[in-house]
């Protein structure tokens, strides 16, 4: 990552909830530019409810009002075809913050939605709720609660909750069909065991196994968000 980092943010109280789904499934809906990667012979889709705060841009301090909410990621994981760092690939993101909206959708090309949310501390975990609102969006909703189960551990590489989690890169594609990569850069994720009771959920793109999805918590992550840059 040669150049300085653009923005901090941080991640808090987040939920990593993934479900295995064949190839087949998910390679129709990844840009040209970019390849599916799969584990094990499945691909993962990856719902991700958090909070995020501490949102500032270098050089400046948090702007009133934009520096803290509600976010939720739709995601897979991929590869450019022509090769290069494995990353994330966004099919919606949810974030309830106008500002916050519009200004990724701009300048960091990612399909980032408006809605109605909540994350809130309910027993020993999150009572969640994400109802989008975005002007002419299909609707989709989130609700449901989690909590950690277990104590803090770093995943090892080669595992799957390494290969799941341990991502330092987003790519994003253009309406020119132009391939970019943003890199992130952070501490390895702090892992818990998780448990979830999800009530509603129709954010994923395709239908869903009716199978547990593989659950992990992570209470807190420091994080340096660095400027799109396209690839070549």
């Amino acid at each position: 990552m040669g150049k300085s980092w653009a923005m901090k943010q941080q991640w808090c109280d987040l939920l990593f909830a993934h479900w295995p789904l064949a190839p087949a499934v998910l390679a129709p809906l990844i840009p040209e530019p970019l390849r599916l990667e799969a584990f094990d012979g499945h691909a993962w889709i990856g719902i991700v409810p958090f909070r995020m705060q501490g949102i500032r841009m270098r050089y400046l301090p948090p702007i009133p009002g934009t520096s803290a909410f509600p976010e939720c990621n739709v995601r897979t994981y991929v590869q450019p075809k022509a090769g290069g760092k494995p990353g994330v690939f966004f099919f919606s993101l949810e974030a309830a913050n106008t500002l916050a909206v519009k200004a990724a959708r701009r300048w960091f090309h990612l399909p980032y939605f408006k809605a109605r949310m909540s994350i809130e501390p309910s027993g020993d975990g999150f009572a969640y709720e994400t109802v989008r609102t975005h002007a002419g969006a299909r609707p989709a909703e989130f609700r449901g609660f989690y909590a950690p189960t277990g104590e803090i551990y770093r995943a090892r590489a080669g595992d799957l909750d390494h290969w799941l989690t341990e991502r330092y890169c987003l790519y994003a594609v253009d309406g020119k069909n132009r391939l970019f990569r943003g890199d992130v850069a952070h501490e390895a994720w702090p892992l818990q065991p998780a448990r979830a009771e999800i009530e509603t959920n129709t954010l994923a793109p395709v239908p869903l196994p009716a199978s547990d999805p593989l659950l992990h918590f992570a209470g807190h992550l420091d994080v340096r968000i660095h400027s799109l840059e396209k690839v070549s």
